[in-house]
């Protein structure tokens, strides 16, 4: 069912559509190299063959997980020779990002002087993946996953080609439904799940929704454990907990729990959240995650995710603060720009007599002798550091009522008063 033309693409409207700057490229008879970019089942294939039909040119393709530096030598030559006869090529390079750089620095001068017209497909961010002198020749172009329309079409379509398409078969429309909700965007994932449905209807299966379930099963969304969804939707749960949304960092950790994530890198993030985000605002957030992760780890799943489940909510719930976290790292900032400076001689311990004499912890004041336990004015910043602030409590949650005290303490002191 792989479209023959242009004009039977779905969706990629954005890229196809009147004035679209893909559509633009082509309609000018000339295409650059290009990456696409998006998720498997999106058309960046199909819209590689159609690209250089529609300019006539030659296409070679190679995988990025199979090929080498050889076989991207032996396509140049392939390519050089087209050329001679008058023909132009465009060499297609699936999961580009597999390659590593001696491999994109082998390519790069054939594309540079036009040997080849590079179209590279991936599912990962080509910034990360592809080197820089490599990108900045090829145009990046994203595609997104199919819409339910979009993915509704085809399974028509391919009911409807006697040719091409499925047996024929009459699949019920709610099982059109399923398969639309299944396929998660993915055009490819939807006509295997319609051929499946199709085989078994055929076979006398019964239309219903036991038959479903024996076909089906628990199909799993689209998600990459090491790809962009995976990136994409911590950093929404992530969001949505310090944005103070229960409803979408709900979501969010449901849909990583669907699509096949660990339970435990999940409860590990979570913790995080709570001193990264929450903090001392609710020291209580804390003990929670630990107490989920726990939970987890003893009850096992899936019962053990509604712990997890639980304390993303009141993660999403509580008061937020950042404090503690903004002066961890300014901290760790002074002590990389000032090095190790010296403890100030009178709280360094001095437990033998050289070390008395040299003034060690000579006129130290024991806090627990004092006037409510704290001996104001007291030096412990080394002589550099003195007067840094690296803490500012909010005065969101418990943390107000610890501004409060350090106030205090803090203006005490200043005042050096005990």
């Amino acid at each position: 069912m792989r479209p023959t033309c242009l004009e039977e693409v779905v969706g990629q409207a954005h890229l196809l559509g009147a004035d679209a700057p893909l559509r633009s490229a082509i309609d000018a008879g000339r295409i650059p190299s290009m990456v696409f970019w998006g998720p498997p089942g999106t058309g960046k294939t199909t819209l590689a063959r159609l690209l250089a039909r529609h300019v006539r040119a030659e296409f070679r393709t190679l995988s990025a997980v199979m090929a080498g530096v050889k076989d991207i030598r032996e396509a140049v030559a392939a390519a050089r020779s087209a050329r001679e006869a008058g023909a132009e090529t465009v060499l297609f390079i699936d999961e580009i990002h597999r390659f590593n750089k001696a491999q994109q620095d082998a390519l790069l001068p054939y594309v540079e002087d036009g040997t080849v017209t590079l179209v590279g497909a991936t599912t990962e961010n080509p910034s990360f993946e592809l080197n820089s002198a490599l990108l900045s020749r090829a145009r990046v172009f994203v595609l997104h996953p199919l819409d339910d329309a979009a993915i509704d079409c085809l399974l028509q379509r391919a009911l409807g080609d006697a040719e091409r398409g499925v047996a024929p078969t009459e699949v019920p429309a709610d099982w059109r439904a399923r398969i639309v909700e299944l396929a998660d965007g993915d055009a490819r994932r939807a006509l295997v799940m319609l051929e499946m449905a199709a085989d078994y209807l055929a076979a006398g299966g019964a239309p219903d929704e036991a038959g479903l379930q024996r076909v089906f099963g628990r199909s799993m969304r689209r998600f990459d454990k090491q790809g962009d969804a995976f990136y994409d939707q911590i950093s929404a749960l992530h969001k949505s907990v310090r944005g103070s949304d229960p409803d979408a960092a709900l979501y969010w950790f449901c849909c990583m729990i669907d699509g096949g994530a660990d339970p435990g890198y999940l409860a590990r993030r979570i913790a995080r959240m709570a001193y990264e985000d929450i903090g001392l605002a609710d020291p209580k957030a804390l003990q929670m995650a630990l107490a989920a992760w726990d939970a987890y780890d003893r009850i096992g799943s899936p019962e053990g995710e509604l712990a997890l489940a639980e304390v993303v909510l009141w993660l999403a719930l509580a008061p937020k603060s950042n404090a503690a976290y903004t002066a961890y790292k300014q901290a760790m900032t002074a002590v990389e720009r000032h090095g190790s400076q010296p403890v100030p001689l009178h709280i360094r311990n001095a437990p033998t007599r050289l070390m008395k004499g040299l003034g060690y912890g000579k006129g130290y004041r024991y806090d627990h002798d004092e006037s409510d336990g704290h001996a104001a004015g007291q030096q412990f910043l080394p002589d550099a550091l003195v007067g840094t602030r690296f803490y500012a409590p909010t005065e969101r949650g418990i943390e107000a009522r610890i501004a409060q005290r350090l106030a205090e303490l803090r203006a005490r002191s200043e005042g050096g008063s005990g």
